[in-house]
């Protein structure tokens, strides 16, 4: 999110712009483990759930429409999931795609935080909804928020795999400055009951794209 929306959303600091540059600065110092920060992703989260559920009220009463069903989705996982704390912490960029050059002007160790709703439906699978904040390839700030599903394998009270998809919105400042940029990624999985690492491909071609990117999640 950049300083124009941001000028007028309050999130614990004076306003979002302070609070990128907050970020950025304990992400610098490596002591970005601070629960204010938490919070202002969950305000994040709070806000889309909220405008979801203000706006299409009528809708999220019809759970048989697509509309309606993403809503109900939405607003159970908000209301009936449990907390989770993300941390952001690799981004790979697969070398067949770049230069030596280029692999080595790349900020890879992409620390951030985020927050996140996760529910378990009854059999075994997963919705999540989701705000993080992390330093990108650039070392610059980069915001995401969004909705993940996972299919699970193995026991969720236990050791158990997941595969599946999340829909979000990014910005970037590389990118007409933090202009919102909508995207649908695979997701993959490892998790021993509420805790695991997950990670997303985003595909490309020779300079761009082909990134893993990796986050951990531990839940409580």
């Amino acid at each position: 999110m950049h300083s124009g929306v941001g000028s007028h959303f309050t999130l614990g600091f004076s306003t979002c712009s302070d609070w990128k540059s907050k970020v950025m600065h304990l992400l610098a110092d490596q002591s970005w483990l601070q629960s204010s920060q938490i919070n202002a992703c969950r305000v994040l989260l709070a806000a889309m759930i909220s405008a979801l559920s203000n706006s299409a009220h009528a809708t999220c009463e019809d759970s048989a429409t697509f509309f309606g069903g993403i809503c109900k989705t939405f607003s159970d996982t908000w209301k009936n999931g449990k907390d989770d704390f993300l941390v952001p912490f690799h981004t790979h960029h697969l070398r067949f795609a770049y230069s030596r050059e280029k692999i080595d002007s790349f900020v890879e160790n992409t620390w951030g935080i985020g927050y996140g709703r996760t529910r378990y439906d009854q059999r075994g699978n997963s919705d999540s909804l989701y705000a993080m904040g992390f330093r990108d390839s650039h070392g610059e700030f980069e915001p995401i928020i969004g909705y993940a599903h996972r299919w699970n394998f193995g026991d969720v009270d236990g050791v158990h795999a997941g595969l599946g998809y999340t829909a979000f919105i990014t910005a970037r400042t590389d990118i007409a400055h933090y202009l919102p940029i909508p995207g649908i990624l695979p997701v993959a999985s490892l998790n021993y009951r509420r805790n695991g690492v997950s990670m997303t491909y985003l595909p490309g071609g020779k300079g761009n794209g082909n990134i893993l990117f990796f986050w951990a999640n531990i839940g409580f």
